[in-house]
């Protein structure tokens, strides 16, 4: 039998969840298979912290931010219906306000008795802004972290995206190299793909194009893609915007848009990091979150 050359990659994942400390399990909710992972290591009256990722991304994002956070915090690391190990179902609406709900019941079903902190990065980032202002009862906290949602400054990204082009397809090795190089900074932080797992990761993209394309006309140039930044003017739950400078996806120039519409949120522009916030600097953003979840 030939070798799935995607299983080394989720042989990877499962090797990073396991040194992040966390465990997986799912359940189903709004109408989706969710698969999840989490650490209940912190005290029972710990602050709850949801973590939700972006385009393109998955739970394993979180990892690195997790890691620093196991203990004082319980966690719950989804991957959003359509994304990752959750379940995708044909003609679903995968935008920002369906997933909004979606989140709303999740948080509803895993933390019934507790408002909890959620975060969202880039896409997830968006979803956790409508979270917030829309079902504020689950949210007593929230950051957003390279939020998308707002009309920041053009950049090449925004411009291909406007253009009905998916900056972040992936359909060989050199659009991987792309698509790295885009939403990473920091060479250091940059992953390494080699082969075959790169092979893998290759064919799953190209199966995900289509839906790719489908949620991104839908969140970058179609009637939602500024959802997020008018609801932000809804949110009055304590908030945290964090982008780093070197964003080269969702230009910075969003903190100040979305600090605008929410004047009660602490602000952290981070240096010598670009897109992948959590995973270029989990030290300064986990720092950030602490700052949010536990204040003085």
């Amino acid at each position: 039998m030939a070798l799935d050359p995607y299983r080394l990659v989720r042989l990877e994942f499962t090797r990073e969840r396991l040194a992040a400390g966390l465990s997986s399990a799912s359940i189903d909710v709004a109408g989706h298979r969710w698969v999840y992972a989490y650490n209940d290591d912190a005290p029972r009256d710990a602050p709850v912290v949801v973590m939700i990722h972006g385009f393109t991304g998955m739970k394993e994002n979180w990892y690195p931010l997790a890691q620093r956070l196991r203990g004082r915090y319980r966690l719950l690391i989804p991957d959003l219906p359509g994304w990752g190990e959750s379940e995708r179902r044909a003609g679903a609406d995968y935008g920002f306000v369906a997933q909004a709900a979606r989140v709303d019941a999740y948080i509803r079903a895993l933390s019934p008795d507790r408002p909890v902190v959620l975060l969202g990065h880039s896409m997830g980032g968006g979803i956790a802004a409508v979270t917030a202002a829309r079902h504020p009862r689950e949210v007593a906290r929230v950051g957003l972290f390279d939020a998308a949602g707002v009309r920041f400054r053009d950049n090449a990204f925004g411009r291909e995206v406007l253009a009905g082009k998916n900056p972040f397809a992936v359909t060989d090795a050199a659009s991987l190299r792309r698509y790295i190089d885009t939403v990473f900074h920091d060479p250091a932080a940059k992953p390494a793909v080699p082969w075959p797992a790169s092979v893998g990761v290759i064919e799953r993209r190209r199966r995900d194009a289509g839906f790719e394309q489908r949620v991104l006309d839908r969140i970058g140039r179609g009637p939602e893609r500024f959802v997020p930044g008018d609801d932000a003017a809804r949110i009055r739950q304590p908030a945290l915007l964090l982008w780093c400078r070197q964003d080269a996806v969702i230009d910075p120039s969003a903190l100040a848009l979305y600090a605008a519409r929410m004047p009660q949120a602490q602000q952290v522009l981070l240096d010598g990091c670009g897109h992948m916030s959590i995973v270029e600097r989990p030290d300064a953003v986990a720092a950030a979150v602490s700052r949010l979840a536990d204040p003085p």
